[in-house]
């Protein structure tokens, strides 16, 4: 696996579901600044990963994520990327909530492990930006 380079976002992020068939409001992608937000519509249920302020209320949610983002872009044809982040990771105890994009690959980690995480990809020989 070739050395990546992570990035660690300001802020604290949120993971939620909403009700199938759910249209979040438009106003969750005006959030501004360099965020992420990732809506994704399945038949169980629309979940939802962006910052905790403009979280929308739903019985589903867990707060307190983190979120790691690999420097970007990345060639489709690259593999073992998340895989290599999770395996770092789960070696190192830390469980992670994985969203890609087109352009590159997230994971976001329990506030209480991210400098766990962090030591484990830089251990791994990645370069992570600071905490």
């Amino acid at each position: 696996m070739k050395r990546l380079v992570v990035d660690v976002r300001g802020g604290d992020y949120s993971v939620l579901r909403l009700p199938a068939g759910t249209v979040p409001d438009p106003d969750l992608f005006r959030v501004g600044g360099v965020t992420v937000v990732s809506v994704i519509s399945a038949p169980d249920g629309v979940t939802v990963v962006c910052p905790t302020r403009v979280a929308p209320e739903s019985d589903a949610r867990e707060d307190g994520w983190r979120l790691l983002s690999v420097r970007g872009p990345l060639e489709f044809a690259l593999t073992g990327i998340m895989a290599a982040l999770a395996g770092e990771l789960a070696a190192a105890g830390v469980s992670l909530f994985a969203v890609s994009t087109y352009d590159t690959d997230h994971v976001l980690v329990q506030a209480d492990d991210l400098e766990r995480a962090v030591r484990a990809l830089r251990e791994a020989g990645h370069e992570v930006g600071p905490l």
